[in-house]
């Protein structure tokens, strides 16, 4: 591959219509159904669903087939078919349902309304990760522009990510011999250390949500009358949660929680913390004076990819400050979110924290902890040496770095499901997250040079993985789409 050739016609791409399609994504309030259950009614996801359709329709190579897969109920699926010249597949995912806005965002800026400032797209979703379909056709086309084999690309763009995932399986079931085999999948939905170089994405830890709620009284009662004698529901909820989360390091104390790390994982995170060093913490935006866990990047890579840990991330009854009485409150119920070891069991999990919490509850309060989710992380099977040359020659060729390897903290569940649906198969998860990105929270950005660079990276990767083929390197998989 020329890359010049390859680095001009990405560029111009994303010059001349990709961006202007972001900026108009961007603009679409379509937040995934857990934060929107009237999604249907609303028709903003129906509105980003057709805005990428229409451009793939106008942009992906000739002999491409475009759908909009549709389920009863359920969120839609794009698929967007390239036929290759190499008999094989590689499966190329996104998604295009969002985060709802949050709050705190700058001035100036909103999670509805893009601004470019400083070579960044703000706003909500371009970066997580609606330019994925984008990204993906436009690496697929500069192979074309230069008449480079590649095997058959399958782009798949769903709804519900943010939620999930809850509908996929069910499209993925409906496909049935459609998607084929895949010997390579790339995920564009992940992070990235900096802004500096290729980064890798080699596992993804799990993720539990639960509502735990403890009950002391059948109504509100004065605090001058019953403090000293009923227990509140909020020391309640601290003993319990002590006994999940050491209070002073953040360590989980549920011993089946906890997962041996690797140790090629533990040798690509020191690598990383060596390369990133202050970044690890400094792209957190602590207030003034705040500390992070540890001073060791290390050990915070760890904590954030390889641990487990928990936040609670909502509360309800506890009255808002006007109307907070001095009154002994009859529940306090509280959403915890615990993050998952990459290789732990979630249905081990859930019956683990069930136990700790529910048992001998204090003072005999009525205790209960409701999993509402629990999802699987993804330990990435060990990289074939082509692709790991293929990572390293992209990465110098577009960045002028080598490409890095790192754990992500959060999940993406479609990996692990693919990881079971296809056990030989290889990953490239990859991204456009990185410091200060912030995505899910205020201010989200996307980086648009880093974005045109993994452009260019997919498909150098692509070119290769047709050459393995080609070679041998790789045994070939059924691919072909049937006629239906």
């Amino acid at each position: 591959m020329n890359i010049s050739k390859a680095r001009s016609y990405i560029d111009a791409a994303w010059s001349d219509s990709i961006l202007p399609q972001l900026i108009d994504y961007v603009r679409i309030p379509n937040k995934s159904p857990l934060f929107d259950p009237d999604w249907e009614a609303h028709g903003h996801m129906e509105a980003a669903v057709q805005l990428m359709a229409r451009w793939a329709t106008a942009h992906a190579p000739d002999g491409s087939r475009i759908d909009v897969l549709r389920l009863q109920g359920r969120t839609p699926v794009l698929m967007v078919d390239v036929p290759g010249d190499v008999d094989d597949c590689v499966l190329m995912y996104g998604h295009l349902d969002k985060q709802p806005e949050f709050t705190g965002w700058s001035a100036g800026l909103d999670p509805w309304t893009p601004v470019i400032r400083d070579g960044k797209l703000y706003g909500r979703g371009g970066a997580d990760d609606g330019y994925a379909l984008f990204s993906s056709i436009a690496a697929i086309r500069a192979l074309r522009e230069q008449e480079i084999p590649h095997a058959r690309c399958v782009v798949l763009i769903e709804a519900s990510e943010e939620s999930g995932s809850p509908d996929l399986p069910a499209h993925i079931d409906a496909l049935g011999t459609r998607l084929g085999t895949p010997s390579l999948v790339v995920c564009l939905d992940a992070e990235c250390g900096n802004y500096e170089q290729l980064w890798c994405t080699t596992s993804l830890r799990g993720n539990l949500i639960g509502t735990l709620r403890a009950d002391v009284l059948t109504e509100g009662v004065h605090s001058g009358m019953a403090s000293g004698i009923v227990p509140s529901s909020m020391r309640v909820l601290r003993a319990l949660l002590a006994r999940v989360e050491d209070m002073h390091s953040g360590a989980i104390l549920v011993d089946e929680l906890n997962t041996p790390i690797p140790a090629d994982r533990r040798v690509q995170a020191e690598a990383a913390a060596t390369i990133l060093g202050p970044i690890v913490a400094g792209r957190i935006p602590f207030v003034p004076g705040m500390q992070p866990m540890s001073n060791d990047p290390l050990e915070l890579l760890l904590n954030s990819t390889w641990r487990p840990t928990l936040s609670v991330t909502g509360a309800e009854g506890i009255p808002p400050f006007r109307s907070a009485g001095n009154v002994l409150r009859p529940y306090t119920s509280l959403k915890l979110s615990f993050r998952l070891t990459p290789t732990m069991d979630p249905k081990v999990a859930s019956a683990a924290l069930k136990r700790a919490l529910e048992q001998d509850p204090p003072y005999g309060a009525r205790v209960s902890f409701n999993v509402e989710s629990a999802m699987a992380g993804w330990n990435a099977p060990s990289f074939a040496p082509w692709l790991e040359e293929s990572m390293q020659r992209a990465s110098r060729a577009f960045f002028g770095k080598d490409s890095m390897y790192m754990g992500t903290g959060g999940s993406i569940p479609f990996m692990g499901m693919l990881g079971e649906k296809f056990p030989g198969t290889q990953f490239l998860i990859t991204g456009v997250l990185g410091p200060n990105s912030n995505a899910h929270g205020p201010n989200e950005f996307l980086h648009l040079d880093t974005a045109r660079k993994v452009t260019g990276c997919i498909s150098q990767v692509l070119a290769d993985h047709a050459a393995a083929l080609r070679a041998e390197a790789i045994q070939p998989r059924t691919s072909r789409m049937s006629s239906n």
